[in-house]
């Protein structure tokens, strides 16, 4: 499958410090590929620096190149094109992301409109479509309405509209769920799952649920201390992980059909930039050996998976 988006060695730094650390990680086309790991492991970062969105004092190297453009070489007029219409951003936090003086029809059509992509009467009338789509009740009336006049749940839907409005081919979803009760979760998931299948759309998708990220993705990355540690096909790799931050993040998670105690992963989990020279999970890691200190191990492929594990082989059976 040829990439849509390519990201090849990605370090984000600020100062001398080292927040994402050599991530490659790909998106074809129609394809969903879900980010997962820990707070503080980089997947909002590297999600920020594939747009060019880095806050300030932040910087990224590296290669991202989206259907053959270099997002980090591009100029000011390329970048706004990119933005406005290759891709789209769902935020984790709606509230945090929605002018609150705004109008919701204000929000979402403002982008189209300023672009020349769209009139205003076309994008209102697209905008209505679409949230009659994602389950938004009385279109015409909540365009009129303020964000406090939703709730969390609504306003998610909106911001789901105002990413697919332009019709991007690649959506970046960052957590979009996480300030959501569980039920809410579900729905709106489903929302983004059949606009985003429906219309061929490819999906990189960030989330710390292993879970939620499995059932909604066709491959899998994760990642941990600012770099990725595994990569495969979602059904695979939860079936069978390959390293040891992968079976760890699986037991962890509560069981629906049977009463265990939960398997927590030893320590806390660390930055790239407190990564000495051997594997990072190695102080956490329950099968570290001297080599895991002082070596950093390459991602390599095994059984037609990339790992970043010395003993990967050795450990396959003990892992899983």
């Amino acid at each position: 499958m040829s990439s849509l988006l390519a990201v090849r060695e990605l370090y984000v730094k600020v100062a001398d410090r080292v927040l994402v650390d050599g991530v490659s990680v790909t998106v074809g086309a129609a394809e969903s590929v879900g980010l997962v790991g820990e707070s503080g492991s980089g997947k909002s970062l590297t999600i920020k620096a594939a747009m060019r969105l880095l806050p300030r004092g932040l910087k990224a190297s590296g290669e991202i190149v989206f259907d053959g453009q270099d997002v980090l070489t591009s100029s000011r007029k390329e970048l706004a094109r990119y933005r406005a219409g290759d891709v789209g951003l769902i935020h984790q936090d709606p509230r945090a992301h929605i002018n609150p003086s705004r109008t919701i029809g204000q929000f979402v059509t403002e982008g189209v409109v300023d672009t020349g992509q769209m009139t205003a009467a076309q994008a209102r009338e697209a905008a209505c479509a679409l949230m009659r789509d994602v389950g938004i009740g009385d279109a015409e009336r909540r365009m009129h309405q303020y964000p406090h006049q939703l709730s969390g749940g609504l306003l998610q839907r909106v911001m789901i509209v105002a990413a697919l409005l332009p019709g991007p081919r690649l959506i970046f979803a960052d957590e979009p769920t996480t300030a959501l009760d569980v039920t809410v979760q579900s729905e709106v998931m489903a929302i983004l799952l059949e606009q985003i299948q429906d219309q061929g759309r490819s999906l990189l998708f960030v989330t710390h649920d292993l879970d939620l990220a499995a059932a909604v993705t066709d491959r899998l990355a994760v990642m941990y201390a600012g770099t990725i540690v595994e990569t495969g096909r979602s059904e695979e790799l939860c079936a069978r992980p390959l390293h040891p931050y992968t079976a760890g993040l699986l037991r962890s998670r509560p069981s629906t059909t049977q009463v265990r105690r939960l398997e927590a992963i030893p320590g806390r989990p660390i930055a790239a930039y407190e990564v000495g020279t051997g594997c990072p999970f190695s102080g956490r890691c329950a099968f570290t050996e001297d080599r895991c200190r002082i070596e950093r191990p390459a991602r390599r492929e095994l059984e037609g998976r990339e790992v970043a594990c010395h003993r990967a082989e050795e450990l396959r059976e003990c892992v899983s």
